[in-house]
């Protein structure tokens, strides 16, 4: 790590193919969706993008359209879906960049055909709006109620017959909350697809799964699969790790030591003094602290490496810093302290920090702040 980097997020662009190319070959749909939003999960959208292409993704995901712009802007030309939008959206930008429009209800449809035909009236677009229909299958969440779908399909088989859309895709999202909440889901969107048939539609793209059911459940595979928080190396189950899954973590989150102290028994430590010294020790301070993402609920739970060795967080998280009692180990200012990593290699992991914090890995990683510079390593190659 440079001595300029004072809070550093690793991020191995070539773990993060390989990832993806090892779950593609074990999943084996023909098409496999990367999903990017929030930054890849904190990782770095762009970066990310282009190193899942590399291992063999055909699509990208993101939630919403100023994500998709900023792939766009970036120069990634590859195929990108978007499906979580504001009421006012402007569609215009995001049809004449060909973006995927996933649309969750019959007024959604409407915006973005009438968004086409002023494009097209304005001598700005000759094609079709693309669009994937989300429905509702019992997440509760956005989608097109099934009240709501053979309206929905009939219209747009009407705009897909005027020439305003072209709908690529019908997909529907899962709960993980019991095999049998995902199969009653599964027999739903299979019946919307028969009524999409029904009305005249038939979509390239046929998906509800994401990382966890496209590992478990063949069923939920369809033609396409989206994979967000496995292709970062981190296991979307809590009994398979990610080494189980044959995946590696892609994100190695350090800094460096800022101060070491020496200091007597009964010593209090942060605020609150939750944590007082049991002897005469030193103690590390590390500059991350919860305006970087390090949760605050971790605090005398979670776990550092310095120097090959592992110790406790020792007091409560503050906003820019938290402290580490080593003991009589001779750390030192500068030394590096890695937070999470890869636990191959002895690093305390994402899923570690989830544990203390009570929460889970995707939100460990994707709320590393603006603070941490991204670092990008490892080397990607087509086909990876």
């Amino acid at each position: 790590m440079s001595e300029a980097v004072f809070r550093e997020a690793v991020i191995d662009l070539g773990a993060l193919a390989r990832n993806v190319a090892h779950l593609r070959q074990v999943i084996g749909t023909e098409h496999v969706m990367a999903v990017v939003k929030a930054n890849a999960y904190g990782h770095g959208a762009a970066e990310c993008a282009r190193a899942a292409l590399a291992g063999g993704a055909d699509w990208l995901g993101v939630a919403d359209l100023t994500e998709a712009m900023e792939l766009r802007d970036a120069g990634i030309a590859a195929p990108i879906l978007a499906w979580l939008h504001d009421p006012d959206t402007d569609f215009a930008p995001a049809i004449e960049a060909g973006i995927d429009l996933g649309l969750s209800s019959i007024a959604q449809l409407e915006a973005v055909a009438a968004a086409r035909r002023q494009l097209v009236a304005q001598g700005r677009l000759h094609g079709q709006a693309l669009v994937q229909l989300k429905l509702e299958t019992g997440l509760s969440r956005n989608g097109i109620p099934e009240h709501e779908w053979a309206e929905t399909f009939a219209r747009a088989r009407e705009l897909e017959h005027e020439g305003d859309i072209v709908v690529r895709g019908v997909f529907s999202h899962l709960s993980n909350a019991s095999a049998d909440d995902d199969a009653a889901a599964i027999a739903l969107y299979r019946r919307g697809l028969e009524l999409a048939a029904d009305a005249g539609l038939h979509p390239e793209l046929r998906h509800i799964a994401a990382s966890a059911a496209a590992l478990r459940i063949p069923d939920s595979r369809f033609n396409l699969v989206r994979l967000g928080i496995g292709i970062y190396g981190l296991s979307p189950f809590t009994d398979r790790t990610s080494a189980d899954l044959g995946i590696s973590p892609v994100m190695t989150l350090r800094g460096r030591v800022a101060a070491v102290r020496r200091v007597p028994p009964g010593k209090g430590v942060s605020y609150d003094y939750t944590y007082r010294t049991p002897r005469e020790t030193t103690l590390a301070l590390v500059p991350l602290g919860y305006a970087e993402g390090i949760p605050r609920h971790a605090s005398n739970r979670a776990t550092v490496s310095i120097a090959g060795r592992v110790f406790p967080v020792s007091g409560r998280v503050a906003m820019d810093q938290f402290v580490v009692d080593v003991d009589d180990e001779p750390v030192s200012v500068g030394d590096e302290v890695v937070l999470f990593g890869d636990p191959a290699i002895g690093f305390p992991s994402a899923d570690d920090w989830a544990e203390a914090a009570g929460t889970i890995n995707y939100e460990i990683v994707t709320r590393i702040g603006p603070r941490v510079q991204r670092t990008f390593v490892g080397e990607v190659k087509e086909g990876t």
